[in-house]
């Protein structure tokens, strides 16, 4: 009888059903050592800036507030609106300024999710293809250094004797990158490198980047692009930003599909006039 029973048993377990493999992962998770150390790199950054009144704030991957420094001569919001940049940032996995662009475009409803801070300046930290968490800064200069600041942090991790720390790859699917050229949108921003989806209906201001190489290949439509001269009106936008009326003097390219551009730092450029649709993307290494 007893024999029946385990034979029994072993049957019914048998007949149980198995969890597929893998149905867990072993996740990363960032630890308080590593948010100090992506605090001091944004403070490095400040005062390499000289951006005093500056917040950092680190989250963890569910958003939930690890680390906080904050500079003399900031304001009385900057902690919290550090927060919820970084908080925005690892919740929905991008960067800040993602939101605060397509909001500006039009998309206002957005602003009605919860927990939601859509402004410049909060940047996800990824490791080994995993988001472990975010930083956001408020109280800089500008946004765009606030952005600077938080790049900064955010790369302290992934980073290692001046090389990556992982291997780590990057995948969007075909809907992403199309949806994505419907209006021109980042891609990928981090402390390495930018890719966008642009796109143009019309001809645009003269650009300088200070600290950006401009790699750029052209998807769709044709273009008059202007390299070189000096930058009509130009006025500083944000740190190492130029936008100015036109170009004065330059090189005129006509750009048709396939053309590949590369537009080193420094160097003034230009989008005279372009027939639409204009879609290209745009390679930013940052220098």
């Amino acid at each position: 009888m007893k024999a029946i029973k385990i034979f029994a048993f072993f049957l019914l377990f048998a007949a149980a059903p198995m969890l597929p493999a893998q149905s867990v992962t072993e996740k990363q998770m960032l630890t308080l050592a590593g948010a100090n150390k992506i605090i001091a790199a944004a403070v490095a950054k400040a005062k390499e800036l000289n951006a005093p009144g500056a917040v950092i704030a680190v989250v963890d991957d569910g958003g939930n507030l690890m680390a906080l420094e904050r500079l003399d001569n900031t304001f009385a919001a900057g902690a919290l609106i550090s927060y919820g940049k970084a908080r925005t940032a690892a919740i929905f996995k991008r960067p800040t300024a993602v939101f605060e662009k397509i909001i500006r475009e039009g998309r206002t409803p957005m602003v009605a999710l919860n927990d939601f801070t859509p402004l410049q300046g909060g940047i996800p930290i990824e490791m080994n293809g995993q988001i472990v968490g975010a930083v956001g800064v408020s109280g800089a200069a500008s946004a765009q250094q606030d952005e600077e600041l938080a790049i900064a942090g955010a790369s302290a991790l992934s980073m290692t004797n001046g090389t990556a720390a992982t291997s780590a790859v990057t995948f969007m699917d075909s809907k992403t990158v199309a949806a994505a050229f419907v209006k021109g949108q980042p891609l990928v921003e981090n402390g390495q490198y930018k890719v966008h989806a642009s796109h143009r209906d019309g001809p645009g201001k003269s650009e300088v980047h200070e600290h950006e190489t401009d790699i750029i290949y052209v998807l769709e439509g044709t273009a008059t692009f202007v390299t070189g001269g000096k930058v009509v009106d130009g006025q500083m936008i944000a740190p190492g930003e130029i936008r100015g009326a036109g170009i004065d003097g330059g090189e005129m390219r006509k750009l048709v599909k396939g053309d590949l551009v590369i537009v080193p730092q420094g160097v003034p450029h230009w989008f005279k006039d372009l027939k639409a649709p204009f879609n290209y993307y745009v390679v930013k290494s940052l220098n």
